[in-house]
């Protein structure tokens, strides 16, 4: 037996309501920004964490540890690309110093005619 509000009776390119719609207007703020009901999504959070938590203990890895390596690893990329900013600026002044004269001397030749 089809009843009125079963997915079949709707045709080829029916779409499921969005979580959290419950048949009557649009699902809450919260509901939309969480991705479903409050509950739901700190069941699914917590589970999550458990199995990362657990994972992490096995490698033997902590929060701390973790934090301090993604600081050293960003630390270090930052110290390249300044240095390769250093490097870059000094081509720039390098190529400056003869370019701008030489760019100077032909305007005011230019202007002349």
């Amino acid at each position: 037996m089809i009843v009125e509000h079963d997915p079949r009776s709707q045709g080829p390119n029916y779409q499921a309501p969005p979580p959290g719609y419950h048949g009557y207007g649009r699902p809450s703020g919260l509901r939309r920004f969480l991705g479903g009901s409050p509950t739901a999504v700190f069941l699914r959070l917590l589970f999550l964490s458990i199995l990362v938590g657990a994972f992490m203990a096995m490698l033997g890895l902590t929060p701390a540890r973790l934090f301090w390596h993604v600081y050293d690893t960003a630390r270090s990329l930052i110290d390249l690309g300044l240095e390769t900013f250093h490097d870059f600026g000094g081509w720039i002044l390098a190529g400056a110093v003869v370019v701008v004269p030489l760019w100077l001397i032909s305007r005011l030749f230019a202007v002349s005619k």
